[in-house]
């Protein structure tokens, strides 16, 4: 069996690349783990283009965000599912300070396409927003898990469920032949499975350990409310509550101090009590040192590839830059420096 492209992994940037090539008319197989992508699936599935505690536009914003809504819904038609929420955010201001700093960002066309609406008094009696806050547009989120279920179907037999190791790949003519398919380019779109592939693991990734809580709770407005820790209605009263980020603990499951962590902080920001916790998921991101993604070609072996590191940002990064990796594979264009894996040839 012979393919152009051979993926390894379909989580949300496997998934994306894979249909970026498909429908360029370029054949394709995926070899994914039958125990399934657990970074993706336990993602939040956020995608905010203000971020961080002093508020400002998430990097490469103006690129990455006119991609994200049509790209999501051209996959919600493929897969006939309905997986995109496209949701205001937002986010309370912490002083009357940075109240008139927003009011300034208003007429900036640096953010206008961002910004909904500047609130300067409080929205709700049960949102800790005395000084009120700043409504975004153009973000939500993404229930993850329905997406990559629909895009299994949609791939079909061209998805295979299978462990691979390093020893699997062989280079034979040409091609490369894993486990009975011959391949003329390898694409490693794995997570952190990159890392143990014996092809990329001079790449500094940065593993980082995040948990969620799923939370009932009264108080479901229509938007999400983000500050220091988000909150997204999942319906029915209950509510996803995140995340933690930290670079320790990575073989741990799910800890009472995060557990601890993520509520002393939604009581900063809501103000009523949790009626119940219903889970806590825990995912190991797959970031990067300098928390850029990582696109290119080997600097040594023929036709293989990565696109990965994404971290907790892959909803908001992976349609643009699949587009951008796609036209690369094709042949049309070069990598911005600033992905390029390039950056660290110096360094192997």
């Amino acid at each position: 069996m012979e393919t152009d492209f051979l993926l390894i992994g379909q989580g949300i940037a496997g998934t994306a690349l894979a249909y970026r090539l498909k429908q360029a008319g370029k054949s394709i197989k995926i070899f994914d783990r039958p125990d399934q992508n657990q970074s993706s699936r336990v993602a939040a599935g956020l995608f905010n283009p203000v971020t961080g505690r002093k508020m400002v536009k998430t990097w490469n914003a103006d690129s990455l965000f006119p991609e994200i809504i049509p790209f999501y819904r051209e996959l919600e038609t493929v897969t006939r599912q309905k997986f995109l929420r496209v949701q205001p955010i937002y986010r309370p201001f912490l002083s009357i300070e940075e109240q008139n700093e927003w009011m300034g960002h208003s007429a900036d066309p640096e953010f206008s396409q961002y910004l909904e609406t500047i609130h300067q008094q409080s929205q709700s009696p049960f949102i800790h927003d005395p000084y009120g806050g700043v409504l975004l547009k153009n973000c939500g989120w993404l229930d993850i898990n329905p997406l990559l279920d629909g895009m299994q179907q949609y791939f079909k037999e061209d998805l295979i469920l299978d462990y691979l190791n390093p020893s699997d790949f062989e280079e034979n003519g040409g091609f490369w032949e894993v486990k009975g398919i011959r391949a003329k380019a390898l694409i490693f779109c794995n997570g952190l499975g990159a890392m143990d592939s014996g092809f990329f693991d001079f790449l500094p990734f940065a593993p980082v350990k995040g948990e969620i809580l799923e939370i009932k709770q009264e108080f479901s407005p229509n938007f999400i409310i983000n500050r220091g820790v988000f909150r997204v209605h999942l319906g029915g009263g209950i509510h996803r509550v995140g995340s933690t980020y930290t670079w320790h603990d990575l073989d741990q499951g799910p800890t009472d101090r995060a557990k601890n962590e993520l509520t002393e902080r939604l009581s900063g920001l809501i103000k009523l009590p949790i009626e119940e916790y219903q889970s806590q998921k825990v995912g190991i991101r797959p970031a990067t040192k300098d928390r850029k993604p990582f696109l290119g070609k080997h600097p040594s072996k023929q036709d293989v590839y990565i696109f990965d590191g994404f971290g907790a940002k892959g909803v908001s990064l992976v349609p643009y830059y699949s587009k951008v990796m796609a036209t690369f594979l094709l042949g049309s264009n070069s990598l911005p420096k600033e992905v390029d894996i390039a950056r660290y040839f110096n360094y192997i």
